[in-house]
């Protein structure tokens, strides 16, 4: 362990340059205390590194004691430290194996690009999360994943959308990170499916394993299921009647899809309100949507779903007019 941390420690300092015993601490998880010590332990192995006091002193490597990565452009550069740190990986237990490749890459980089490490982490940062969305604990996705990577069989027991227990023995293929959500893209009685992980409740590796079908192709297969669980699941359609104000906060909502519907819809009336169709999965959904926006969207059609909204308008009209009184 300690080995593996004089070796992050190394490449901190040859990919950014001067740090203090504080921020390499901070970056390495371990007390100052500790990264004394392995300052010592690095430079009795040889490694030139020396220290400095004052305002703007720490830890540094002589100019010399460097490893160049050519043949890289500055563009090149900028796009490699834009890479985040997904949240998903870090929930595979790969998140410092990342961290390390990156600062090796970032430690053999030629002395003009130093700075521009710094420079990108400061202006971009990818968040691959959903806003109040999570998975949650997945105490069995590091099985699933080593019996992914073994091609062993393996024996679940899911929750249905119905809440019944069921065990399956099934081939997996491949793990999918979606917006924060892990996925198990399996094959069962030579039938590829997809459960959600966050729903396996338990998971055992079998002894036995399986053969990967050769014209298998994971992405492929992937945007396939995608497109077709989106068309199950948009089949009840709105009728709407949009504010003039609200139109331009649509697709922000509904995605850019919608851009398409506003172009095609019928000339706006003497309020400059349109009238759009849009779908969702049940009445229940829509209802959940559309309320949020309030008086900014007006349900025309299907009737039942305007008197869901009316009905729950008044609970709570009634609920806070209560309190009032």
């Amino acid at each position: 362990m300690r080995a593996d941390r004089l070796l992050s420690l190394l490449m901190l300092l040859q990919s950014r340059g001067r740090m203090t015993a504080n921020q390499l601490a901070k970056e390495l998880e371990v007390s100052e205390r500790t990264i004394y010590r392995d300052i010592d332990a690095l430079s009795t192995s040889g490694v030139p590194v020396y220290g400095e006091t004052g305002p703007d002193g720490g830890y540094d490597l002589l100019e010399s004691y460097r490893t160049n990565l050519t043949g890289l452009k500055n563009g090149e550069v900028r796009a490699l430290f834009m890479l985040s740190i997904p949240s998903s990986l870090d929930a595979l237990g790969v998140s410092q194996d990342l961290k390390q490749a990156l600062r090796k890459i970032s430690a053999a980089l030629p002395g003009s690009f130093r700075g521009d490490e710094e420079q990108v982490r400061q202006r971009f940062y990818l968040d691959s999360s959903w806003w109040h969305q999570s998975d949650g604990s997945l105490p069995h996705l590091r099985t699933i994943q080593q019996a992914v990577w073994e091609d062993r069989r393996l024996v679940i027991t899911h929750r249905t959308m119905f809440g019944v227990y069921l065990d399956r023995m099934v081939e997996p293929y491949a793990l999918v990170a979606k917006a924060g959500i892990w996925y198990l893209v399996c094959s069962r009685k030579s039938t590829f499916r997809v459960y959600r992980v966050s729903n396996v409740i338990d998971a055992r590796i079998s002894t036995e394993y399986f053969q990967r079908k050769s014209d298998f192709h994971l992405e492929t297969y992937w945007k396939e299921w995608c497109s077709d669980v989106e068309e199950s699941q948009t089949a009840y359609n709105v009728t709407i009647r949009v504010s003039r104000d609200f139109i331009p906060y649509l697709s922000h909502y509904f995605g850019n899809s919608i851009r398409e519907k506003v172009e095609r819809a019928n000339l706006p009336d003497d309020q400059g309100r349109i009238i759009l169709t849009v779908s969702f999965e049940t009445l229940e959904a829509a209802r959940d949507r559309l309320l949020d926006f309030g008086r900014a969207v007006e349900v025309l059609e299907p009737i039942a779903l305007r008197y869901s909204i009316v009905d729950i308008a008044r609970q709570i009209t009634n609920l806070y007019e209560s309190q009032v009184k």
